[in-house]
């Protein structure tokens, strides 16, 4: 017989995995210390090395259902600081291409959300 994947599940796999990549990239592949120099934080290499490696822990946290609701914090944290850093500024492009931009992040924050209220 087979067991069947909740809803809650498929949420936390997606939700893991899109945090293990953006992880990764700034870990191992990309050089994101411009993007956080340009953003104003301080300390940039120190910043992209925090940033990844609580990604990494949190989206590994939630892929497996360890400690869920508190990996949902941080994470929930360091999306809305890239909403404000890096999204907001679009909005002078309009709010369509804003929107466009935007709506990763926001659907992050929406099952984050489920996650920690869960």
């Amino acid at each position: 017989m087979h067991k069947q994947v909740s809803s809650y599940q498929l949420i936390r796999y997606g939700v893991g995995y899109v945090f293990v990549i953006s992880a990764l990239m700034k870990l191992v592949f990309a050089d994101f210390t411009s993007a956080f120099a340009g953003f104003g934080i301080p300390y940039p290499e120190m910043a992209v090395l925090l940033v990844g490696l609580t990604e990494l822990i949190g989206g590994i946290c939630i892929i497996c259902n360890y400690y869920v609701k508190k990996a949902a914090i941080p994470l929930l944290v360091i999306i809305i600081a890239a909403i404000i850093l890096a999204k907001v500024p679009i909005l002078s492009s309009g709010i369509f291409q804003f929107a466009f931009e935007v709506r990763l992040e926001i659907l992050m924050v929406l099952l984050l959300y489920i996650l920690w209220k869960h």
